[in-house]
């Protein structure tokens, strides 16, 4: 039986996680392919593990999942070296970046399929197919080329995760010890990375994995989350989770079951949220959240300007009044809300750009008045290809336009792009980007990110001093002096490109 290689390109220095991605793959083809994993996260030299097993094992297929951003760097230039050395292994890319970037993947001439979203039915599919040679126009969630056009299939139902096999852990500790996977995060000193459920019900225009999921979410029961928990804690000793779900918190009825089997087990635990959604629960069902070991939970504040919410395309009921509010709310039971903003959005001319900004500045040191614990993300807006959206269509019309040679992803300005850096778009002057640059490092030098388990009290303290002035009178520009204790004294981390 050939075998398949499934990688998963290095997407952290340090702190890495189980790759659920591409284990949630092997598990969908285990027990019908002998199956490979090689972590990029856990190699020296991740190609020459990969050349090794390509030489060595009979391989004919190599499936890679890439994100945006980070993974790149290995994806491009590994799956042009296989083309070149093994030039009749199939590559197959998963992930947001290979769906939403298709067109540039498939025109590489070095990848030959791309999994359009979950591949827990279409990649088992995909490779009985080839190997009976038999047709592929009618696997859901492909894109293909042939005869030099490409095609999409049609959208499959998403999978029913309490009927999708269990995650193969057993297996992956056999390539890579399983426990080193467990980090010391903010959260606890083993944490494990867990994903529940497929997607959002939502359909905002800066998100990518709305054109993925259009607007579909499934999630696992709370008893089978708690069991796989279980089975990590107990074997490997894990004390805290990070859900890395789209939107953990969708269902009010399966948190607070999951919250009452959990909160015996003294685990503390984190995950992704929508304000609106959760501003709905009830306060017992906040209570028991906290009470069950939930510590911080990501919502997208976005802005606080309910004119720009609609133009994204934000969905529900969310408005600036209502941020502020769950807030201050979220206090009492001492969860911390982590919000992230978007800074940055197309506007008709630079002035209302920099309007917008300033007025979000002050919308953010409003949220801080209310609840000083509120973490603060910000990111520069950033293009997302989700197709028919207001938005995109503004971004479209400025001259905005995505790299067409998938080489040209391997820029350094384009990573910036993908981590919100740097976004490249046409209304964004020099001015406004050091503008939202220059708040961020005054934000983050008055009120440091508690998940930065490295910062000593002493190193918080005089670095909120030296910043307090610039806070308190709006004077972000020139921040030498803090970013030059931020980055070679404190070595501060950002939660929003580096994690806890």
């Amino acid at each position: 039986m050939n075998k398949v290689l499934l990688f998963n390109p290095r997407s952290a220095n340090n702190k890495f996680r189980i790759p659920n991605s591409i284990l949630q793959v092997a598990a969908s083809i285990d027990g019908l392919f002998e199956w490979i994993i090689v972590d990029g996260n856990r190699e020296t030299d991740p190609y020459e593990k990969i050349e090794t097993y390509l030489k060595q094992a009979d391989v004919k297929y190599v499936g890679f999942t890439v994100m945006p951003g980070p993974q790149l760097k290995q994806a491009i230039p590994f799956a042009k070296k296989i083309k070149e050395d093994f030039p009749n292994i199939q590559q197959i890319w998963g992930g947001y970046f290979a769906s939403n970037q298709y067109k540039a993947v498939l025109e590489s001439g070095y990848v030959d399929y791309v999994i359009n979203g979950p591949g827990d039915t279409a990649f088992p599919a995909l490779l009985k197919a080839l190997e009976e040679n038999s047709p592929i126009e009618g696997i859901s969630n492909l894109i293909f080329k042939k005869d030099g056009k490409i095609f999409k299939t049609k959208k499959a139902d998403l999978p029913d995760l309490n009927k999708t096999p269990a995650l193969p852990y057993l297996k992956l500790d056999n390539f890579y010890s399983l426990d080193k996977y467990l980090g010391n995060t903010y959260l606890g000193t083993r944490t494990l990375a867990y994903h529940s459920s497929f997607g959002c019900p939502f359909t905002c225009s800066f998100c990518a994995v709305v054109p993925i999921y259009e607007a579909r979410w499934k999630g696992k029961s709370a008893v089978l989350m708690y069991e796989d928990v279980m089975k990590i804690k107990e074997r490997w000793g894990a004390n805290a989770i990070e859900f890395h779900d789209n939107n953990f918190f969708v269902s009010e009825k399966r948190t607070v079951e999951f919250a009452q089997l959990i909160k015996k087990e003294n685990m503390k635990w984190w995950g992704e949220a929508r304000i609106d959604t959760m501003h709905k629960y009830k306060d017992e069902s906040l209570q028991l959240i906290a009470d069950a070991g939930c510590k911080m939970i990501f919502f997208g504040a976005e802005t606080g300007n309910d004119d720009v919410l609609k133009k994204m395309d934000k969905g529900g009921t969310q408005t600036g009044k209502q941020i502020l509010e769950f807030a201050a709310r979220l206090k009492k039971f001492n969860i911390v809300p982590e919000y992230s903003f978007v800074l940055g959005t197309p506007a008709d001319s630079p002035e209302l750009v920099m309007k917008q900004i300033d007025e979000d500045i002050e919308f953010i040191k409003k949220v801080k008045e209310v609840n000083p614990d509120t973490e603060i993300i910000i990111y520069v807006y950033s293009p997302v290809p989700t197709e028919g959206s207001e938005m995109y269509d503004k971004v479209l019309a400025s001259g905005f336009k995505f790299p067409v040679d998938l080489d040209d992803w391997l820029k350094g300005e384009w990573e910036n792009f993908d981590l919100r850096k740097n976004p490249l778009t046409p209304w964004l002057t020099a001015e406004i980007v050091n503008k939202i640059k220059n708040f961020e490092t005054v934000l983050n030098a008055y009120y440091p990110t508690v998940s930065d388990i490295r910062m000593k009290p002493i190193q918080r303290k005089v670095i909120r001093t030296l910043s307090k002035f610039r806070y308190k009178n709006n004077w972000y520009a020139f921040p030498y002096e803090l970013k030059a204790l931020q980055k070679y004294w404190i070595r501060y981390r950002q939660p929003e490109v580096q994690g806890f």
